[in-house]
This record gives C-alpha cells, sequence and structure tokens, in this order.
C-alpha cells in the first residue's frame, strides 16, 4: 500500500487526512491563494504572448509548469511559413505590418513632396547622388586585358554580364562603366568596336554548357596570364643553381615520363604539371644525378593526385623504376617539393592556353578539327623535352603551336587570323621567334634519339600527325 501523508488536527482544521487538494482548496478559502480561474488565465495570456518572464516561488504559491513549444524549423533559411506555429508570430507578423505601414506613410510622403513646384527639383536631385553613390559603393571593380596591357575597368553588372555575348543578347542590357579618366572612355570604345567586328567569332556564348564557364571566362584568362608571370621558372637555373645536372639529363628524364604517363594512362594536364613541378624545384633547389629520377616520380606522384580521378599508388612509382627507391623515400621527397612550392600547385601550363586557342582556332571551321588538336597537342608537347623554351611563356607556346598547326595543314590561308589575335593578344609578329624554334623541333633538326612524343603521336588514335611536316615559314607571314 502507498504511505500518505498524515498530521495533526487542530481547531478549526478539516478532518481527516490532508491531501494536495484539499490544502488548496483551504487556500483558496483562507484568500492565500488567488482563484483556478484566474491563474489559468494568467497562464494562458503568457503563453500567448510568448514572455518568459520569471516569478519568486514561495511555499505558499502552486505554479504551473510551461510547457515548451516544439521546434518548427531548426534550419537557417527564413521561410515565410515556417513561423506560423511559433508563439512568436504575432511578434513577427507585428513588425511586418509596422515596416508595410512604414513604407506606405514613406510612399505617400513622396508622393506629396512630388506634387509640389520647388520640392521636386530637390528630390530629384537627391534621388540622383543616391543613384550615383550606391554605383561607387556597390559595383566590384575587375579589369580586362585590351590588346598589349591595356586594362579597362568595368563595373560588376559587366563583368557578370560579360562585353563578350552577343550582340542581340546585350541590346537589353544597360551597362554602367566607372569611367573616372579620359583614357577609360577611349578604351570602353576600342572594346566595343573589337566585338561589333565581324571577324571575330566569340567562343564564349555557349551559356547551355556549364563547363565552358561563358559568364566569366574573360576573367578566369586574365587571371591565368597574371599566375603565369609568377609562377614561371626560372629559364636559367641550370647555369645558376644545378651543377650536376644537364640539359641532356632533364631531356631524357622528360622523354621517360611520357612513357610512364603513357603506360598508366594519365591525362596530359598531369604530364605538363609534371615536368613544371620539375623546373620550379630545380630552379630553387641544388640536386644530384642520382636523386633526379626520384624527383621525377615524386612530382608526377603530386601531379596525379592533383589532376588524376584514379591516381597510381606510391608503390607503382617504385615499381616503375625497379626499386630503385623506397616507399619512404618518395614521401620525404613529396614533402620537400611541397614545401618548395609553398604549397602552391596550380600553375597554368601550355595545355591551359592550348585548349582556348584551339577552340578560337576552329571557330572558322564548319566542325571541330581533330587533326589541328592533335597536331597542335604533338608541337606543344616537343617543347617540354627542350630545355630552351623556358625562355618563353606558356601562351606564346600554346599560340605558335596553333599558329604552326594551322600552317602545317593549310597553306592557302594565314595562319593567324582576327579571332585569334583577340583571344591570345598576340600579334603575327610576336609569334615568329617561337615558331621558328618550334618548327626546328618539329622538323628534327637538331636529330634528338628521344621519341617518347613522335611515337606517342604516331599511332591511329592521333591520326598520325608526327608524320606530317610542315613547309618553310614564308616571311611575308608574319
Amino acid at each position: 500500500m502507498k504511505k500518505e501523508n498524515s498530521v495533526m488536527l487542530k481547531d478549526g482544521e478539516l478532518p481527516g487526512r490532508l491531501t494536495r487538494a484539499r490544502a488548496a482548496a483551504a487556500l483558496r478559502a483562507s484568500g492565500q491563494l488567488p482563484p483556478l480561474k484566474v491563474q489559468s488565465q494568467q497562464n494562458q495570456k503568457q503563453l500567448s504572448s510568448g514572455v518568459n518572464s520569471k516569478r519568486a516561488v514561495s511555499g505558499n504559491t502552486c505554479v504551473q509548469r510551461k510547457k515548451r513549444p516544439a521546434l518548427k524549423d531548426v534550419t537557417n533559411v527564413c521561410c515565410e511559413n515556417s513561423y506560423k506555429g511559433c508563439f512568436n508570430s504575432t511578434k513577427i507578423q507585428a513588425k511586418r505590418s509596422k515596416v508595410a505601414k512604414a513604407d506606405q506613410i514613406n510612399v505617400s510622403k513622396v508622393a506629396s513632396s512630388v506634387n509640389m513646384g520647388p520640392p521636386q527639383f530637390q528630390a530629384d536631385s537627391k534621388a540622383k547622388s543616391l543613384q550615383e553613390a550606391t554605383l561607387n559603393s556597390e559595383d566590384t571593380m575587375c579589369s580586362i586585358n585590351l590588346g598589349h596591357k591595356e586594362l579597362l575597368r568595368l563595373s560588376a553588372n559587366d563583368c557578370c554580364k560579360g562585353f563578350r555575348l552577343p550582340e542581340s543578347q546585350t541590346s537589353g542590357i544597360s551597362a554602367h562603366p566607372l569611367i573616372s579618366q579620359k583614357k577609360d572612355k577611349d578604351n570602353l570604345s576600342k572594346l566595343l568596336t573589337a566585338l561589333k567586328d565581324p571577324n571575330i567569332s566569340n567562343i564564349d556564348d555557349d551559356f547551355e554548357d556549364p563547363q565552358s564557364c561563358s559568364l566569366y571566362a574573360a576573367d578566369i584568362c586574365d587571371n591565368m596570364r597574371v599566375v603565369e608571370l609568377a609562377r614561371r621558372p626560372y629559364p636559367n637555373f641550370m647555369e645558376t643553381v644545378q651543377r650536376d645536372i644537364t640539359h641532356s639529363m632533364r631531356a631524357i628524364l622528360v622523354d621517360w615520363l611520357v612513357e610512364v604517363s603513357e603506360e598508366y594512362k594519365l591525362v596530359t594536364d598531369t604530364l605538363y604539371l609534371t615536368v613544371h613541378l620539375i623546373d620550379r624545384f630545380l630552379s630553387k633547389n641544388y640536386i644530384e644525378r642520382q636523386r633526379l629520377q626520384l624527383l621525377g616520380i615524386t612530382c608526377m606522384l603530386i601531379a596525379s593526385k592533383y589532376e588524376e580521378i584514379n591516381a597510381p599508388r606510391i608503390e607503382d612509382f617504385c615499381v616503375i623504376t625497379d626499386n630503385t627507391y623506397t616507399k619512404m623515400e618518395v614521401l620525404k621527397m613529396e614533402s620537400q617539393v611541397l614545401r618548395s612550392s609553398d604549397y602552391q600547385l596550380f600553375a597554368p601550363t601550355i595545355q591551359t592556353f592550348l585548349r582556348m586557342f584551339v577552340r578560337a582556332a576552329q571557330a572558322s571551321y564548319k566542325g571541330p578539327n581533330l587533326e589541328l588538336e592533335y597536331l597542335a597537342n604533338y608541337l606543344a608537347e616537343l617543347t617540354l623535352m627542350d630545355y630552351s623554351f623556358l625562355n618563353f611563356l606558356p601562351s606564346i607556346i600554346a599560340a605558335s603551336a596553333v599558329f604552326l598547326a594551322r600552317w602545317t595543314l593549310d597553306q592557302s590561308n594565314h595562319p593567324w587570323n582576327s579571332t585569334l589575335h583577340h583571344y591570345a593578344c598576340y600579334k603575327a609578329s610576336d609569334l615568329k621567334t617561337t615558331v621558328l624554334a618550334l618548327q626546328d623541333l618539329q622538323l628534327n633538326t637538331s636529330g634528338c634519339p628521344l621519341n617518347a612524343v613522335r611515337t606517342k603521336y604516331k599511332q591511329d588514335r592521333f591520326k598520325c600527325v608526327a608524320a606530317l611536316s610542315s613547309p618553310k615559314l614564308v616571311e611575308t607571314l608574319f
């Protein structure tokens, strides 16, 4: 049986056992406790108003426990219907109604001021000044290259919409260029004139393909032009830093890495990034010839992790060297390469620019020309083994490869047109030295015995472009 509390009876007290209900009834009868209906009404008011007030609790009062509201929306997204069941919904709706009323009052004030004569001029002047201040404060500034080293400051609207949109799509766009000097007006007129040129094809108007990045392709290209200058290896590190390795040793290493990339079916970007990491490391660190191959497989391991979906394992690179190096040696060299590059692995290579220039070159064709693409890639890969091509920027090597590939396939037309000039930002005369050096590699005038790249592009899947040879370059081309 349950034990119940019992108390001594005194005069005037209720007989029998004292329960909570009887104690509460006695307190209400004596006036020490308010009636039950008043208390329930107060509790209902507190629950409806949503106020969490703290009260002092004494032994003579009985406070009903407040119920917590159920969680309606635990996300950080503010939706209109998310707070209908919450207790603070009345406050939110009240605030919204106040804001709406305030807007109506402001609109009525503006309307009344516009109807008057002199205040209308002041209101118009204030609106213009406010609009100008908003444009100056909210527009994001960016720069676009025009020709050679010409910069134009444009607003965020212009950069997002892009000046390379077709004319039919730009007719309804209102541009707000922030022109602070007279030179900016001249640059804007030059840019608009160049884009209206019928000889220039727009290769960035494929808005249905998200991988083409049509809206900000121009900004990406400008950024790559800056980065290729900042992260290029020193072109004379063999003479200044290295004392134990030579040009031919580097060429042999790169030729072997081409075979390794074919063995593991790595993408072309991995090969280019591998050679770039090797040259960047050799530009800052001295290395012995016994560790040159270790540097090569380590840089290819890093590039594979960066570019490939399924990168080869460290053990695979150790096996490819006939276990000349151990796994611990590769890991140690990997940390040295990463520290030397400050963990900044991205760098625009020849392949980065070649992709864009080939698209610009194919704009004059009715369909994709695979032979042109393979031949340009073949000529570009030949430059990886030649140490002297470090004197040229990757962008100018890519432009020269497209120039020579077009001349090899078609001598009836000039290999450099207005579209290539617009996107590459190089004139034909700027490419003369690089194109002549690249043709020497194509014809193998020096008799180089390293044939990994030539063997690769003699396959049928590359349309045997390595067997092609270009005629003599005419001086009038430049």
